[in-house]
């Protein structure tokens, strides 16, 4: 690809940007949210037409006038949400739209024996006939990888591939992408995630405001170097934690019980505090983070909040009491994503603008236009559908309803999934702004370096229990964390002597 351009209304994504990659090469794309990396893989997908520039594949020009022209030539593209049927099988997502037929009857024998030679061939089992619906998140990625490969793929694109994956599902991925690499594929990667940049690329793009700033080898490319290209400027460390006051408890709970997710958990949280939750997919802790927004009823427990007793039947309760979640899927459970940034930032704070029942627009307006400074939130105008934003951007709109309003305990579940390294510093600025307030910070993730870089304090969720708890953050490690991930208190234990 060479000077790709591409302009949307009062927007220009793409600014003369080239690309070019190898027969079994890893190319790494990175760069902020909004850097344009989406819209290019799109141009090259053949969702989107380009302004100007070429497109060469094997010395032939080519241009894509859709996807499936795209994918006729050999490329194909797997994005972060799925393109699968969930009602149908592995086989039948595998060959749909191209089904294998004899004498114009569908033949599933052949499909059935393809599809499990894909699979052997990517070292994985996965039953052929299994409902999509019932596989892992991890073994459905490689559904989807299948299918590319099913279409005679030369040219992979994998866009935030490990974004809900298990530390051990994102290895056995690692080693897929080597496999393919071995046979010739080349692959486009793209990751906010940079220590799997720097595991599995040959060589790293950079993209910023919609240009191409570099492409250089991974080999003697350091993360700082990295990171002070993609943002444009140099950071002095990567998790800026801040040390202050902690004071008396704020959230206390009991014994708190939801059959099958939650069993017994009791945890304080102080006023000031950064209370670090972590865990494998699957511990509990997002159904934990529920339970204390009221979103999902409790069977037994008990919840405080600055000493006094809270009875919560809907998330409208713990609004009203003083806590805030920012959930773990922005666009399923924190977004209405046909509404405007606005009338999103708007939805729980309705009644602190309106008088007899009409919502005081211009109030409402000055508040956003507060919050789209003080937090940098890019966009064209108030507006704007918040489904055109960036991800960094979503995210920041949902702290801004959260901060307008002025909860006392803020829970952040995965806060800076799916974001650039930029904009995780500044949610890490403004986790340390709200500690310093005197909010209480439930901050659950599955970062493991983040976990250990902004807490004051890191609990462990194992099976839907806690199971271990860590005072002295400053000395912990990894190893150490992930000991107690797995129930091996034991192992956890011995990391810590």
């Amino acid at each position: 690809m060479d000077g790709i351009e591409k302009s949307f209304p009062g927007v220009k994504a793409l600014k003369g940007v080239r690309l070019t990659l190898h027969a079994g090469e890893v190319l790494a794309v990175v760069g902020e949210n909004g850097a344009g990396k989406s819209t290019l893989i799109k141009t090259l997908a053949g969702v989107h037409r380009p302004d100007a520039g070429t497109m060469m594949l094997d010395g032939q020009p080519v241009s894509f006038a859709s996807p499936h022209e795209a994918q006729q030539a050999g490329i194909a593209v797997i994005y972060q949400e799925f393109n699968l049927v969930p009602a149908l099988s592995a086989r039948e997502n595998i060959f749909l739209g191209h089904e294998r037929a004899r004498f114009g009857v569908p033949d599933r024998r052949a499909e059935r024996a393809e599809a499990q030679r894909l699979f052997e061939r990517m070292k994985v089992q996965i039953d052929p006939d299994a409902p999509v619906r019932s596989l892992s998140v991890a073994q459905q990625q490689v559904v989807e990888i299948a299918k590319a490969l099913s279409l005679g793929a030369r040219l992979l694109v994998m866009d935030e591939p490990t974004a809900t994956l298990t530390p051990g599902e994102v290895d056995r991925l690692l080693a897929i992408i080597r496999d393919l690499q071995r046979d010739g594929i080349g692959i486009i990667y793209i990751s906010h995630r940079l220590e799997e940049v720097f595991a599995v690329a040959d060589r790293v793009m950079v993209m910023r405001d919609g240009e191409h700033i570099d492409t250089l080898p991974r080999q003697g490319l350091d993360r700082e170097r990295l990171i002070e290209m993609m943002v444009g400027r140099s950071l002095e460390q990567e998790f800026p934690k801040a040390r202050h006051a902690i004071g008396a408890p704020r959230l206390e709970v009991r014994g708190l019980t939801r059959r099958g997710v939650v069993e017994d958990v009791s945890l304080t949280l102080r006023r000031g505090e950064v209370l670090g939750l972590t865990g494998l997919v699957g511990a509990g802790r997002t159904e934990l983070a529920r339970l204390l927004f009221g979103a999902d009823p409790a069977d037994a427990g008990e919840i405080r909040l600055d000493g006094r007793p809270l009875a919560l039947r809907s998330p409208r309760d713990a609004i009203a009491a003083g806590i805030s979640l920012l959930t773990e899927d922005r666009k399923a459970q924190g977004l209405v994503l046909m509404l405007s940034a606005r009338e999103n930032f708007a939805l729980p704070n309705l009644s602190h603008w309106s008088r007899r029942g009409f919502i005081r627009q211009q109030v409402e307006r000055a508040r956003f236009a507060h919050y789209i400074e003080s937090l940098k939130i890019k966009l064209s105008h108030q507006d704007q559908t918040v489904r055109n934003l960036s991800g960094g951007n979503q995210q920041k709109v949902l702290i801004a309803r959260w901060l307008e309003a002025n909860a006392d305990v803020v829970i952040f579940d995965e806060p800076t999934r799916g974001i650039d390294v930029g904009a995780k510093y500044e949610i890490y600025l403004l986790i340390n702004e709200l500690a310093a307030a005197g909010k209480a910070i439930l901050m659950i993730s599955s970062e493991l370096p983040e976990v250990l870089g902004m807490s004051d304090r890191i609990l462990v969720m194992h099976e839907g229990r806690i199971s271990g708890e860590i005072t002295d953050v400053a000395h912990a490690t990894q190893e150490q964390i992930l000991a107690l991930a797995v129930g091996r208190e034991d192992k956890a234990e011995k990391v810590e002597g």
